[in-house]
C-alpha cells in the first residue's frame, strides 16, 4: 500500500491548504452537512427535509432583507419619511399585506413549484436531460421568483409613494431594490446546498447541464458582484441622491445614510461571501476526509458528487482513482494469491526478470500419507474439501512463519523460508512451522496423517521459465532433500524428519525441542545424512 498511501498522501496535503481555514475534519457527512441527510434516507423524507430547509431559508433571508429595507428608510434616508410624510394606509396597510402575500408565495409558491421540477428525484425515476437541465437550473429559477416578488414590491411600493411626493421615488425604489438583490443571490445560494443530494442524483445520472454562472470563478465572481458591487453602486447612488436633494438631507443625514448603507452592504457581504466560501469549502473537506481513509487503507464506497463546478470533478476524479486502486488491489491480492504475497511485492517494486541469486533458505515439504486411498474411498468433491482444510493449515502456519508456500502438487506442497524475503534464521521459522502443522493436524484433522520433511541450505531462488510465462521457485540440493526426509517421514512414528544441519543451524531454545538420531544415506544422495526428530 505503500504507493497509494503516497499517492494520497501528496494529495492531502495539497487539500489541506484549502481546507485550513474551515477546520480539520476526521469525517464529514456525505452532502457535506448534516442537515441535508444521509444518503440512504427516502426519497419522501428527502423531499420534506429538502422543502423545509428552503422554505426556512428563504423566510429567514426575506425578513432579513424587509428588516434592512426599513432601517434605510426610516434611518439612512429619513426625509421624506414614508411614517409621518406619507399616507398611513400605504404604510401600515398596504406594504405589510404585500409583505405577508409575497412571504406566503415565496415561501410555499416557490418551493412548491421548484419541487415539482424536481419530481423526477421524488419518484425515483433515471433523469432524462431536460430533468437534469431542471435541476442545476432550479436555484437560478427560485432566486428568480424571489427577485420578480422583490420587483413587484418595488415598483408598487415605488409608484404608490411616488404620487404623494416625487421624492420617494429614487428612495424607495433603490431601498427595496438594494434589498431584492441581495436576498435574491443569498437565496440562490442557500438553493444550491438545500438541493445537493438531487444534484448529486442528477450528477450519478449523466454530465452537469451548464449553468447560468459555470465553474467556481463563476460562481464567485457572480457573487461579489451582487454582494459587493451592487452595495457599492447603491453608496454611489445615495451619494447622488444626497446631491440632487440637498435641500431636505443634510450633510449628517448624507453621512449617516453612507454609513447605515456601508455597514449593510459590508455585513451582506461577509455573509454572503462567508456562505460561498461554506459551499466551495465543504467538498473539498469530503475529498480530505476520504483521503485520511485511503491513507489508512481503507479503500471501502466512493464520495457523493453533489457538485456541478470543477469541485465535482474533484470528486469524480476521486471515485477514478480510489476505483483504480481498488482495481489494482484486487488483482495484487489475486496475484499474490496464486504466487505467494511476498513474491507479489517484489514483483512490484522491480520489474521481475529471468534468473536468481543464491540465498541460504530452509525449505519445508509436506505430503499426505495413503493420498490414494483418500481419492478411491471418497467422492471428488470431498476430496477437494479435505484437500482445501489441509492445505489451510499448512498456509496459515507457514505466513504466520514468515514463509512462503511456493508450490502445491497435488496433496503435497512445498514451502521456503528465507526467499524472497530474507529471514535472519530460516531454520528457525521452518522447525517452528513444521511443528505448528503437525500439531494443528492432529487437533484439527485427526482423520489425516502427513509427513514433513524439513532442510536447509544454499539454493538459487529467481524466475525461471520463459519471457511469456515464469514462476518464481527455489533450485538446489535442500529441496531433494526435503522431498526425499518427507517419503522417509511417512515411516517414522513422529511423521516429521529434518537434518542435523537445520537443527544446528537454529537457536539454542529451537534445538532443545528436537533430538539427533540414526544416520541414513537418502534416495539418490551419495553421502549420509543425520536425521532429527522432535524430541
Amino acid at each position: 500500500m505503500s504507493a497509494n498511501r503516497t499517492l494520497a498522501q501528496r494529495l492531502g496535503r495539497v487539500l489541506e491548504t484549502v481546507t485550513r481555514q474551515s477546520g480539520r475534519l476526521q469525517e464529514t457527512p456525505a452532502y457535506g452537512s448534516l442537515l441535508l441527510g444521509r444518503v440512504s434516507e427516502s426519497q419522501a423524507r428527502r423531499r420534506v427535509r429538502i422543502q423545509l430547509i428552503l422554505t426556512v431559508f428563504i423566510l429567514a433571508t426575506n425578513l432579513i432583507g424587509i428588516g434592512v429595507a426599513v432601517l434605510l428608510l426610516a434611518v439612512a434616508l429619513p426625509s421624506p419619511s414614508i411614517f409621518s410624510d406619507a399616507p398611513a394606509w400605504i404604510t401600515f396597510a398596504v406594504a405589510p399585506g404585500y409583505v405577508a402575500v409575497a412571504l406566503a408565495l415565496g415561501a410555499y409558491g416557490i418551493t412548491r413549484r421548484t419541487m415539482t421540477a424536481l419530481r423526477w428525484a421524488i419518484e425515483e425515476r433515471k433523469p432524462t436531460l431536460e430533468d437534469e437541465r431542471h435541476t442545476f437550473l432550479a436555484p437560478f429559477w427560485l432566486a428568480l421568483g424571489v427577485l420578480v416578488l422583490w420587483g413587484v414590491g418595488a415598483a408598487l411600493l415605488t409608484t404608490l409613494y411616488g404620487l404623494t411626493n416625487k421624492l420617494f421615488i429614487p428612495i424607495v425604489g433603490f431601498s427595496v431594490s438594494f434589498c431584492g438583490i441581495l436576498v435574491a443571490t443569498a437565496s440562490y445560494l442557500f438553493a444550491e446546498f438545500a438541493l445537493r443530494p438531487v444534484a448529486a442524483q442528477a450528477l450519478e445520472a449523466g454530465q452537469a447541464p451548464r449553468r447560468l454562472a459555470p465553474g467556481i470563478m463563476g460562481r464567485t465572481l457572480t457573487v461579489w458582484l451582487l454582494g459587493s458591487g451592487v452595495p457599492v453602486l447603491g453608496i454611489i447612488v445615495t451619494a447622488l441622491l444626497g446631491g440632487v436633494l440637498l435641500d431636505n438631507l443634510s450633510k449628517t443625514q448624507l453621512a449617516v445614510a453612507v454609513l447605515v448603507i456601508s455597514t449593510a452592504a459590508l455585513i451582506f457581504g461577509f455573509v454572503l461571501m462567508w456562505i460561498l466560501s461554506w459551499l466551495t469549502a465543504t467538498p473539498v473537506r469530503v475529498v480530505r476526509a476520504a483521503l485520511r481513509r485511503v491513507e489508512k487503507g481503507d479503500l471501502r464506497g466512493d464520495l457523493v458528487v453533489f457538485d456541478g463546478t470543477e469541485l465535482g470533478e474533484l470528486q469524480r476524479g476521486f471515485n477514478a482513482m480510489v476505483d483504480g486502486l481498488r482495481e489494482r488491489e484486487r488483482v495484487r491480492d489475486l496475484f499474490g494469491r496464486h504466487v505467494g504475497r511476498e513474491v507479489a511485492l517484489a514483483a512490484e517494486r522491480e520489474r521481475p526478470k529471468l534468473g536468481g541469486e543464491e540465498r541460504h533458505v530452509a525449505v519445508v515439504f509436506i505430503d499426505i500419507i495413503g493420498s490414494t486411498q483418500l481419492v478411491t474411498s471418497q467422492r471428488p468433491v470431498d476430496v477437494v474439501g479435505v484437500l482445501n482444510r489441509f492445505f489451510a493449515i499448512v498456509v496459515e502456519e507457514v505466513d504466520r512463519h514468515h514463509g512462503l508456500v511456493n508450490k502445491f502438487e497435488g496433496d503435497a506442497s512445498l514451502a521456503i523460508f528465507g526467499a524472497p524475503n530474507r529471514l535472519d534464521c530460516p531454520e528457525d521459522e521452518a522447525l517452528a512451522a513444521a511443528r505448528a502443522i503437525c500439531h494443528r493436524m492432529a487437533d484439527e484433522m485427526p482423520e489425516l496423517t502427513a509427513g514433513i520433511g524439513v532442510s536447509a541450505g544454499q539454493v538459487v531462488a529467481g524466475n525461471v521459465g520463459a519471457k511469456e510465462r515464469f514462476e518464481y521457485t527455489v533450485i538446489g540440493e535442500p529441496v531433494n532433500e526435503a522431498a526425499r526426509l518427507c517419503e522417509l517421514a511417512k515411516s517414522h512414528p513422529g511423521r516429521m524428519l529434518a537434518t542435523e544441519d537445520v537443527v544446528r543451524g537454529a537457536s539454542e531454545n529451537e534445538r532443545a525441542r528436537w533430538s539427533l538420531g540414526d544416520t541414513v544415506t537418502l534416495r539418490g544422495h551419495d553421502h549420509p545424512t543425520r536425521l532429527a526428530s522432535l524430541a
